[in-house]
């Protein structure tokens, strides 16, 4: 494998910037291009396994091949196998395997996942067969087609094939599973934080050293347990939520991730039994009834969150919370809260709002 290792890392759109962030602080490479959902580096070291640790990525891969987009026309989906012709297959195959120990590159199949931007006359299933057909005759092995409706072999070599109205591109997945599955997430509740955007707002959070940080209405757990794995110094953990079947789920969680330093209590998040001016930082993804409907305290009065917090921070202290909207931020200035950061991301197709408050002065 030559010197110059290229890296693709996916996320949720809007998180671009955090995760080219993420790629430079662990001096994992060089950003060589920020896409759609997509984050391009040149690693720095192409053996590096630390390309697999990212928190707020999605997913990572092996830069295959690039070519030209074969456009929206069915009669061009053939044009797909000279991209498997350019990517060397075997190559790449072989250098997953220095990645990932468990990896090997006697793979016993193949499978292929495509998306595309755009209208075209065939579908995904279209695209993925015309790779995985062409990828199965290179390398002697089966193919399983995803328009079958079946899971293919956990231990079929994973390609990926984005087509984004001006490039075709082919990837391999370096690990067995999307990065995004974290192996602690056994459990989970209405509301649950995609595990990547949760390790986006800790990042957000600048947790540090001896801090306190608290999730008042923490479900299953997800922002805790980011934070701590990412920030062991931190001193404590403290996670409230009213609702005895999220802190169940939380619990679980907490367990396979063998983080006994993050506790856990059942409490009213308007109304969170901590003295005053006590917690460093907060993370939060409030219940604002789309997903979880408020209850307790925050049902009768939504302002009574930015009053809690407000309450319970340090005057140095940072909360981040994800929000539907803006709207929610004028009680919050009310509050003494003053935004200092705010990003929109999707999920699943729909707009958040990512927010950083400090105090003023």
């Amino acid at each position: 494998m030559r010197d110059d290792a290229l890296f693709v890392a996916r996320c949720a759109r809007g998180l671009e910037p955090q995760l080219a962030t993420e790629i430079l602080q662990r001096e994992l490479g060089s950003i060589t291009a920020i896409g759609h959902r997509t984050v391009h580096f040149r690693a720095w070291r192409p053996y590096d396994t630390g390309v697999t640790g990212l928190r707020t990525a999605d997913d990572v891969f092996l830069l295959g091949a690039k070519g030209r987009d074969i456009g929206g026309r069915r009669p061009s989906l053939p044009e797909l196998a000279d991209l498997v012709r350019k990517a060397a297959p075997e190559r790449l195959l072989h250098h997953r395997t220095t990645l990932v120990p468990q990896a090997t590159g006697d793979v016993p199949g193949v499978e292929v996942s495509a998306s595309f931007l755009g209208r075209r006359n065939f579908n995904r299933y279209d695209a993925e067969d015309a790779v995985g057909n062409e990828l199965a005759a290179q390398l002697k092995v089966p193919y399983h087609p995803r328009r079958t409706g079946g899971a293919p072999p956990p231990d079929y070599a994973p390609w990926r094939l984005t087509l984004d109205g001006t490039r075709a591109t082919l990837l391999l997945r370096i690990t067995p599973r999307p990065l995004h599955r974290r192996p602690y997430k056994q459990s989970t509740v209405p509301g649950s934080l995609h595990p990547p955007l949760a390790a986006a707002m800790t990042r957000l959070a600048d947790i540090g050293p001896g801090h306190t940080v608290l999730d008042p209405c923490c479900g299953a757990g997800t922002l805790l347990i980011e934070a701590a794995l990412a920030h062991p110094e931190a001193a404590r953990y403290q996670g409230y939520d009213i609702d005895p079947t999220a802190l169940a789920a939380a619990r679980a969680n907490r367990t396979t991730a063998s983080l006994a330093r993050i506790r856990l209590h059942r409490a009213d998040a308007g109304r969170i039994p901590l003295p005053d001016a006590t917690v460093d930082r907060i993370v939060c993804n409030p219940p604002w009834g789309t997903q979880v409907e408020p209850k307790a305290r925050l049902a009768k009065t939504p302002t009574a969150c930015w009053q809690e917090l407000s309450r319970l921070l340090t005057p140095q202290g940072i909360a981040v919370l994800l929000l539907p909207t803006p709207t929610p931020l004028s009680p919050a200035i009310e509050a003494g809260l003053l935004p200092t950061h705010t990003q929109r991301i999707h999920l699943a197709g729909s707009p958040r709002y990512v927010v950083k408050l400090e105090r003023p002065g």
